[in-house]
């Protein structure tokens, strides 16, 4: 018997405007607009955070939300200051805080990003939070990729500065990525849908195509260009090569010659049987 886990109203990696958010919380027409339309809102102790990520706000404020590994680095509106209510509701939820992006202030649709938790915040105006996304309720591949893990182990002077910034895990960037080349692996070509089901569905990883050699401070990754779909396996694979990993072209070699060597060795352990003649009387 298979148990369903409890999930939130959203789903991680899709698309909702203010309006899908309104009907699927039913929030009654009296209570919408007004905070739901400039950054941050409230509704039956859950709190609701629409942010842009380099654009200006319906309030033409332009603020310096960022993406920082797979954390969110976000600013609350100018002049919030750590006493507000409504930034304590943030800092101490009693309830869940679904937070939105965008990359468009003509864009009505928001990419959902999770529930975020609180890793660290600073007392400025606007208040600066830093949120992470660790609900085990949700699913968030990007953050099992193995650039993460990398990242972490570098932890002092510009090195560090400079391979966060390359690697910096924007989801729009990945969600761009997968609408353009889908969910097959581009190295062994595994589906999760096909072979997981329901499960499986949407379920994979982003490779980073450039190496640091070819990467400056002022680099934007372009999702269509530097970023590729790969499956948990053959991405741990891409960075078994240090400290440039192999590119997909060279893992697909490898990955085929390897298949040819075991299926001689499969032959020749199992030769094919050779049917007895029928004896003559």
């Amino acid at each position: 018997m298979i148990v369903k886990e409890e999930r939130l109203s959203f789903v991680v990696g899709e698309f909702y405007s203010r309006k899908d958010v309104y009907q699927i919380m039913s929030v009654p027409e009296g209570k919408r607009g007004g905070n739901w339309d400039t950054g941050y809102s409230r509704f039956n102790n859950d709190c609701y955070v629409f942010a842009n990520i380099g654009a200006s706000g319906r309030t033409g404020h332009d603020y310096p939300n960022r993406f920082d590994g797979n954390d969110l680095v976000w600013y609350a509106k100018n002049g919030s200051k750590l006493s507000h209510n409504s930034i304590q509701s943030l800092l101490n939820p009693t309830g869940k805080v679904y937070i939105f992006v965008r990359e468009s202030n003509d864009n009505p649709n928001f990419l959902y990003l999770g529930n975020g938790k609180v890793k660290s915040f600073r007392d400025t105006s606007p208040v600066n939070i830093v949120w992470q996304f660790t609900d085990p309720r949700e699913s968030h591949p990007e953050i099992l990729t193995e650039e993460v893990s990398e990242s972490e182990k570098l932890v002092e002077g510009a090195i560090k500065q400079v391979f966060v910034n390359i690697y910096e895990r924007n989801p729009l960037a990945r969600k761009r990525c997968i609408e353009h080349y889908g969910v097959v692996c581009s190295v062994c070509e595994f589906n999760f849908a096909d072979h997981y089901g329901e499960i499986g569905e949407g379920f994979i990883h982003v490779h980073h195509l450039k190496s640091l050699r070819e990467i400056g401070k002022e680099y934007e990754i372009n999702p269509i260009k530097d970023l590729k779909p790969v499956c948990p396996n053959c991405h741990a694979m891409l960075h078994k090569r240090k400290p440039e990993p192999y590119s997909i072209e060279e893992l697909r070699g490898i990955l085929w010659s390897q298949k040819k060597v075991t299926r001689k060795v499969s032959v020749k352990s199992n030769p094919p049987s050779i049917a007895a003649k029928p004896m003559r009387e």
